[in-house]
């Protein structure tokens, strides 16, 4: 197969969450398990960050790469979902895994990948790995896909955990309360490995204290923390906590050795962007009109970019509105201006959600626009309709992002 072909066969295997939804989802780590002695266990060869929470893993996962690049160590970085291209993914000091590496990996095991009935999620997770471990990364940051107990990635023994925070989301599996949603996410947490959360509430930080005793792994609270802080070029307001994570995670790793200096972090988190290539975090698409898209896409994260959205100075605002079929509308939609024009549009994945019933719900909370065939229409239509002084805000899931930038 070439790579186009070995793409869609990887998509065609057991469907992959991000895509499709709730039947993606795996219920223990037995098939994970299987593949790393498959391939004679390469989470065993590298060292590691593993990195869970609601929001900001993403960017504080990103923020540690950099720096660590910064102070000239290999470093493997994973991550889900993609954008653009699948091979965003799975990176070392910034540079995409090779078509070539992608198939090599998939033509080599596929008859156990097949036999195994592996999911999607679980062999990218074991070609990121294969692939750090055979290019000898110095340390590799990972990302949680979802959750963390039961997570794919939740096969390591990292030199630091971290779980940014908790938030609604996924609540499908994860659970409905906020102890629930900890208990899985605290899943990651390894015996003696210690662990940086970066924001609590009362009912988190209990759990996390308790799991974190059970099994004496020492814990930081990056909240309760005298830091430094950094200038960034990820210019969400929202960074400021996911720098404070990253700066007590990366004291951790100082405290094992890790040459890591405050002029290291500091140009480590003024070149995230250019280090690593990170996309869609309060990213602005252009100026005159002003264009801004970020992935935000659950309560907690659009209440925080919607709040620095409508600090921002324009004359009209527009929004270009797509969502998820799984995300719960009564929750998401009264965070949004009711001041402000509405292009809405589906992402195009199984998972989008139908326009005209975005619009239908939207309408419920006075939020009124019109309806378009596809994601680029609706940002064509914005542009089109706002004058220099405008301000266009593009977002409501990680897709629709994905078709803008």
């Amino acid at each position: 197969m070439d790579y186009q072909e070995t793409i869609s066969w990887l998509y065609q295997q057991l469907p992959m969450y991000q895509r499709i939804g709730k039947t993606a989802f795996k219920k223990d780590l037995s098939n994970t398990l299987a593949l790393a002695s498959h391939l004679q266990n390469p989470e065993k060869k590298f060292k590691s960050i593993h990195v869970a929470g609601t929001n900001g893993k993403g960017s504080v996962s990103h923020m540690l790469a950099s720096t660590l690049q910064e102070a000239d160590y290999k470093v493997g970085l994973y991550t889900s979902p993609h954008l653009k291209d699948f091979r965003e993914r799975i990176k070392i000091n910034g540079t995409m895994i090779s078509e070539e590496e992608v198939v090599s990996f998939v033509h080599l095991n596929k008859s156990f990948l097949e036999k195994q009935k592996l999911s999607f999620f679980e062999m990218t997770v074991g070609l990121a790995f294969d692939y750090f471990s055979k290019q000898q990364v110095d340390i590799a940051i990972i990302e949680v896909g979802m959750g963390g107990r039961l997570d794919s990635t939740n096969i390591l023994i990292p030199e630091v955990s971290v779980i940014t925070n908790i938030g609604f989301d996924h609540t499908a599996f994860l659970g409905n309360t906020y102890a629930e949603i900890a208990t899985e996410k605290a899943g990651i947490i390894k015996p003696s490995v210690p662990v940086v959360i970066g924001e609590t509430v009362s009912e988190t930080k209990r759990v996390f204290k308790a799991i974190a005793s059970s099994k004496k792994a020492p814990i930081l609270f990056a909240e309760d923390l005298t830091l430094s802080d950094y200038e960034s070029d990820l210019k969400g307001v929202y960074q400021q906590k996911n720098k404070r994570t990253a700066i007590a995670t990366l004291g951790v790793l100082q405290s094992k050795n890790w040459n890591i200096s405050e002029a290291i972090i500091q140009q480590g988190f003024l070149n995230v962007i250019k280090n690593t290539g990170l996309q869609g975090r309060y990213q602005i698409l252009r100026e005159g009109p002003k264009v801004i898209c970020d992935t935000a896409h659950n309560k907690e994260g659009l209440q925080l970019v919607l709040q620095q959205i409508q600090s921002e100075k324009y004359a009209k605002l527009h929004i270009v509105l797509g969502v998820v079929n799984d995300k719960d509308l009564q929750i998401v939609l009264p965070l949004f201006p009711k001041k402000a024009a509405y292009y809405f549009c589906k992402p195009s994945v199984p998972r989008g959600l139908n326009a005209l019933t975005l619009a239908a719900e939207a309408e419920k909370f006075e939020l009124t626009g019109a309806v378009y065939r596809s994601v680029l229409d609706s940002y064509m239509a914005a542009l089109q309709n706002a004058s220099r002084q405008d301000l266009i805000y593009i977002g409501g899931s990680t897709f629709t992002v994905a078709e803008v930038v």
